[in-house]
Order: structure tokens, then C-alpha cells, then sequence
């Protein structure tokens, strides 16, 4: 085998890995998909080539080597500009309360807040409207009811921040409910 095709293939295994990986990890990654054996010398020398490699100031990450483990990190002159995108994405975490109204308009779109309060069971202004700040929803219209109250939808932003790419992806109740949370006997 071409060291520089084990040392890619070593290279696509620290990236894809969302902790540090050891190196018995990555020989028996390898050798499941290669047909000759990988020794630990070969690995040692791919991962030096790598650290080379990310050493230079071309780049903004490095290899590093973690609790026994490698991983790729951002270089220290990148620490800030990195902990400024943490911070904002912080402050996009959603409550329980925002998802709840969030999976029920998701579901039952276009929806009117009385609606939505019905199903929860208790008033859905706040939520509602840190979904609407957030972009996550949109308003679809007024309904046809009386009082013409106003529609809700998920918005392109929702589709994105779920990894969607229409509504049929969404996981349908058969899919999550577990069957040991059902009572009696199912009917055929």
C-alpha cells in the first residue's frame, strides 16, 4: 500500500472523528478496509507527515496529540475568532418550551397560536415569539376563522438548522414511539 494513500486515509479518520483517535483505532480502521495488515511504524510515520504538514502557518488547524489520541484543533492565534461563533450559537439553544411549540407547528403547519396553546396546554407567546426572532418559523397568512388569526410555519432557516430537505424527512411517530410504551394488546 502507497504510504501517501495510507497517510489520507489517516488523515479522513482524524477529521471524521469527532474525539481524539488512538492509534490502535486507526489500524483497525484501516486494516478492515485494506487488504495488507498496517503496522503502528506506518501509522507513526503518516502521522508525522500530517503533523508537518498542518505545522505551517498556511493553515489555521493542527494535529494534535490528545490523551493518547489524535485530533485536529484550531491553532491558538484562532482561539478568539472561534469562541465568538461558540457565543453566538450559544445563544441559539432553544428551550424545552420553544421546541415543544417548534415540533408542533413543524408537524401541523400552518398553525394559528390557539392552536398550538391547545395542544401544550398552556400560553405559547413566549415561545412563539423567540422562534419568530430566531427566524426558525414564519407567518404564513391570516387563517379563514373568525378573528382571522395569523398562521405559522417553519421557515428555510428551520429546514437548514435540522439538516432538512422538505417535510417528509421529519421522523413520523411510528419511527420514535417505543413499543414498550404502549398499553393493551395492539389490534390486528
Amino acid at each position: 500500500m502507497p504510504k501517501d494513500t495510507i497517510t489520507r486515509h489517516i488523515e479522513a479518520l482524524i477529521f471524521s472523528s469527532v474525539q481524539s483517535i488512538n492509534v490502535q483505532e486507526i489500524i483497525l480502521a484501516l486494516n478492515a478496509v485494506f487488504e495488507e495488515e498496517i503496522i503502528e511504524t506506518q501509522v507513526f510515520e503518516s502521522l508525522d507527515e500530517i503533523m508537518q504538514k498542518y505545522n505551517s502557518n498556511n493553515t489555521a488547524i493542527e494535529l494534535v496529540n490528545l490523551n493518547n489520541g489524535y485530533q485536529f484543533l484550531t491553532k491558538k492565534a484562532y482561539h478568539e475568532t472561534v469562541n465568538q461563533l461558540q457565543l453566538h450559537r450559544s445563544k441559539k439553544k432553544l428551550s424545552q418550551a420553544a421546541m415543544e411549540t417548534l415540533a408542533i407547528i413543524a408537524y401541523r403547519q400552518p398553525i394559528t397560536k390557539l392552536e398550538i396553546e391547545q395542544i401544550r396546554g398552556v400560553n405559547s407567546d413566549y415561545s412563539v415569539q423567540r422562534l419568530l426572532e430566531k427566524e426558525l418559523i414564519s407567518i404564513d397568512g391570516k387563517a379563514e376563522t373568525p378573528g382571522r388569526p395569523i398562521l405559522y410555519t417553519t421557515s428555510s432557516l428551520f429546514m437548514d438548522y435540522f439538516g432538512l430537505n422538505n417535510l417528509s424527512q421529519l421522523p413520523q411517530l411510528k419511527d420514535i414511539a417505543k413499543e414498550e410504551n404502549t398499553i393493551g394488546e395492539a389490534a390486528e
